[in-house]
């Protein structure tokens, strides 16, 4: 008998489809940790401006979006059983971090 695991424990159609998913997922997470790290490091210049409170405002809602779109799409049961559920942490903390901003925001 022939064993087609990869050294990890994963067979080759499981290892496989870890990438199939975990790579688009891994990217929207990076561009998600991309659009909360401007909301956090840029934000408005002052209180008089405006479209900089608009601006920051709107990345976080995009941010907490982004979060909520990636916590959806683990949740699907063949997702989460290829990938685990350490794949919840990034949205779950990225949103946070989104939410607390907007919150803080004066």
């Amino acid at each position: 008998m022939t064993d087609s695991s990869n050294g990890n424990g994963l067979s080759g159609k499981r290892s496989w489809l870890c990438w199939v998913l975990g790579v688009p997922l891994g990217l929207v997470h990076l561009l998600n940790a991309t659009l909360v790290y401007l909301i956090v490091s840029h934000g408005p210049a002052g209180v008089w401006d405006d479209s900089g409170y608009a601006g920051t405002t709107a990345g976080g809602i995009f941010a907490i979006m982004f979060s909520v779109g990636t916590i959806l799409i683990t949740l699907i049961p063949p997702v989460r059983r290829a990938l685990g559920l350490w794949w919840f942490l990034p949205p779950v903390v990225l949103g946070v971090i989104a939410w607390v901003r907007i919150a803080t925001l004066e």
